[in-house]
Formats: structure tokens, C-alpha cells, sequence
């Protein structure tokens, strides 16, 4: 008698699952939403606003500072043409060697600033 009183027990509990638990109902997860970012919030907005203002502001700035470098290299350029062609074959002037050097440093800081602020 014992054993068919244990088999209606472990029966019970596999024919019926939810005997013995609580009868609070489950909820299901809430439906995933089609919007894949979230919506931004007021503080979150604003500040996106002006990094992506200051970010124009730089580049901009950097633009402008480009252009005033390439025309200083090439006002330097046609003095540094214009000295050499002065020159002779023996001599070159120390004003030759300091422009050639200046248009160098120059022409290095253009190319740094055309990388962007990497």
C-alpha cells in the first residue's frame, strides 16, 4: 500500500505541475519595443547639441587656420624663389637658408592640422 501511495504522489506532481505552488499568476515580459534608441532626455539632448556645435566651431577654426598657413607658405615660397633667383652659383644668403627653413616648419604644421585632431 505504501508504494502506490508514493506512485500517486510523484504522479500527482508530474501530471499536475503547478500542484502545490502558489496561485499567483505570472506575468509575462513586456512586449520588446520597435524603437532602438531610447528617447533622449532634455540634459542628454542639449549636450549632444553643443558637443556637435563645438565640434563645427573647431573645424572651422581649424579650416580657417589652414588657409591662413597655406597662403603664408606661399607668400614664403615666391620670397624664398625670388632670393635664390637673386643669388649666384657660390653665394646664398642667410635670408635664403632661414626662409627655406621657416616654409619647412610651416609646411609640417599644415600636414599636422590637415590630419584633424586625431
Amino acid at each position: 500500500m505504501r508504494s502506490s501511495f508514493v506512485w500517486t504522489v510523484v504522479l500527482c506532481v508530474f501530471a499536475f505541475p503547478s500542484f502545490g505552488q502558489s496561485s499567483v499568476p505570472r506575468q509575462s515580459p513586456p512586449p520588446p519595443t520597435t524603437d532602438i534608441n531610447p528617447p533622449m532626455a532634455d540634459g542628454d539632448e542639449a549636450r549632444s547639441r553643443l558637443t556637435s556645435e563645438m565640434a563645427k566651431k573647431a573645424a572651422k577654426e581649424r579650416v580657417a587656420a589652414l588657409k591662413h598657413d597655406t597662403d603664408k607658405l606661399l607668400k614664403l615660397s615666391v620670397e624664398l624663389k625670388q632670393s635664390v633667383d637673386k643669388s649666384d652659383e657660390n653665394v646664398l644668403s642667410l635670408d635664403v637658408i632661414k626662409k627655406a627653413e621657416e616654409i619647412e616648419k610651416l609646411a609640417r604644421s599644415v600636414k599636422e592640422k590637415m590630419k584633424g585632431p586625431n
